[in-house]
C-alpha cells in the first residue's frame, strides 16, 4: 500500500472528519466564551470589586533602573529585566472564570440530555400476555 493511499484512507475516515469539525467549532466557541469572560463577566467583577481586577501592570524590577522608569512598557523598551507577574495573574483569573463558564454550560447540556434520555416510551405489552390477562379477568368475574 502506498503512502499516498494510506494517507487518503486516514484523512477520509469518519473520526478524522469529526475531529476536524470539533476543532473548528471549538475555535469558534472559544472566541464566544472568551468574549463572554472579557466583555461581560470581567466588567461586572470590576464593578463589584470597585476596579483593580486587571493586574497586567503589576511587576517587579529585577535589574538596574538607572533612569527610574515607572511604566512596564518603558522598562521593557529599555531592556530592563522585569518580572511581570500581573499579566500571569490576569490570564490565570480569566482562565478560572472561563473554565467555570464552560463547566456550567456542559452541566446544562448534560441535564438536557438526561431529560431526553429519561423519558423512554413504555414498552408495548405482547399480545399473548394481553390475551392471558383478559382470560384471567373473565375467570375472576365468573
Amino acid at each position: 500500500m502506498s503512502i499516498v493511499k494510506e494517507f487518503k484512507e486516514f484523512a477520509i475516515k469518519g473520526n478524522m472528519i469529526d475531529l476536524a469539525v470539533g476543532v473548528i467549532i471549538g475555535g469558534a466557541f472559544s472566541k464566544i466564551v472568551d468574549s463572554l469572560v472579557k466583555d461581560i463577566i470581567m466588567p461586572l467583577i470590576t464593578l463589584i470589586t470597585g476596579g483593580g481586577v486587571d493586574f497586567t501592570q503589576k511587576f517587579v524590577v529585577l535589574g538596574q533602573n538607572p533612569n527610574n522608569l515607572q511604566s512596564l512598557s518603558e522598562l521593557q523598551k529599555a531592556g530592563i529585566n522585569v518580572l511581570t507577574y500581573g499579566n500571569f495573574l490576569t490570564i490565570f483569573i480569566n482562565f478560572i472564570i472561563l473554565a467555570w463558564v464552560v463547566f456550567l454550560m456542559v452541566k446544562v447540556i448534560n441535564r438536557v440530555r438526561r431529560k431526553e434520555e429519561a423519558a423512554p416510551a413504555p414498552a408495548k405489552t405482547p399480545e399473548d400476555i394481553e390475551l392471558l390477562r383478559e382470560i384471567r379477568d373473565q375467570l375472576k368475574n365468573r
